[in-house]
């Protein structure tokens, strides 16, 4: 499902997912004709854009919401032309589970674009680089002060919704040093004893602020 009102970025949109593998169930050009389709299709994914018509400034974020409470199924990757992370709390807030914001820029890498959504659809996340950036200027005074600047890098990658595996490539250390560092920040930020990917969500939600 893909929902932008730029007519040219939507079919381009449609081209590279399609030339990845994804099937589009629809198209929408506004908030209303997007949960239309959601309702009608119950894709697995959609792709959203912030600002829709008619007024162009929350229609697709609040849709986006819209969807995740009605349809859990449904993972949801927002596109947004700026930083705001608001959204991408707001979003977080709900769920950790198939959840993604990225800026439309990011559709130019179209290798990492695409790694992004199959990782959403996967019940991933993907939050873009300078959302988390963003994210981590607004913290202040908690528990994440405890953490060293590496732990924080990894936080931060954890975030994006890297695996071990990419969080070790991104910062040229081994697995094993990454696993480590998890542990760290789990321990250093006090979090409840419960299944490690249970605890990795709740690293992320203190993180950006939402849970905790």
């Amino acid at each position: 499902m893909i929902a932008e009102d730029s007519v040219l970025l939507r079919i381009g949109l449609v081209k590279v997912v399609e030339m990845a593998g994804f099937a589009v169930a629809a198209e929408a050009g506004d908030a209303q004709e997007l949960l239309a389709a959601v309702e009608e299709h119950r894709p697995g994914l959609a792709v959203v854009d912030v600002r829709m018509p008619p007024g162009f400034t929350d229609e697709g974020v609040r849709a986006a919401l819209s969807i995740r409470q009605r349809y859990p199924g449904t993972a949801v990757l927002i596109l947004s032309q700026y930083v705001e992370e608001r959204y991408a709390a707001d979003l977080l807030a709900t769920n950790t589970s198939g959840v993604g914001y990225l800026l439309k820029q990011r559709v130019a890498d179209v290798e990492e674009f695409i790694e992004a959504l199959r990782r959403v659809a996967a019940g991933g996340t993907a939050l873009d680089p300078q959302v988390v950036a963003q994210l981590l200027v607004r913290r202040s005074s908690d528990p994440l002060e405890r953490l060293t600047a590496r732990e924080r890098d990894v936080l931060a990658l954890m975030a994006e919704g890297r695996s071990n595996g990419g969080i070790a490539a991104q910062l040229v250390v081994s697995e094993s040093a990454v696993a480590k560092h998890i542990n760290n920040i789990l321990a250093k930020l006090d979090l409840p004893k419960a299944d490690a990917d249970h605890r990795r969500v709740l690293a992320v939600l203190h993180f950006v602020g939402v849970g905790c």
